[in-house]
């Protein structure tokens, strides 16, 4: 079974940078589509970016394209999120997340293929 940790959020200004990190534990990590997601109180979870196993493929989210970008380290068992040019609306708690086995990152933007989710991480923009 896979255990996720997520770091790297909190407090930055409108148009700063952070990076996000999750930590993976368990054998499996090398296999799967993993994905980041964030939510805000009263809201949906929202899909944010989703890497492939090996790394050749991702997705990001319209609402962050050209700002943030995913990358994995399989080495490491750890996924990244890079955001940049930050927005007060990206405020939000993220979360890391694997999907199931054998989920094509193509589906990666569906909450419900993922069954591993880490705790999550606050991140703050502030105007």
């Amino acid at each position: 079974q896979v255990q996720l940790v997520e770091s790297g959020g909190g407090l930055v200004q409108a148009g700063g940078s952070l990076r996000l990190s999750c930590a993976a534990s368990g054998r499996t990590f090398n296999s799967r589509t993993m994905g980041w997601f964030r939510q805000t109180p009263g809201k949906e979870r929202e899909f944010v970016a989703a890497i492939s196993w090996s790394a050749t493929s991702g997705y990001v989210a319209d609402s962050v394209r050209g700002r943030f970008t995913i990358s994995r380290d399989n080495a490491k068992n750890t996924v990244y999120l890079q955001m940049n040019s930050l927005k007060p609306e990206d405020t939000a708690v993220y979360y890391c997340a694997a999907a199931t086995s054998f989920t094509a990152v193509s589906a990666g933007t569906d909450p419900a293929r993922y069954n591993t989710w880490g705790q999550g991480t606050q991140v703050t923009v502030s105007s």
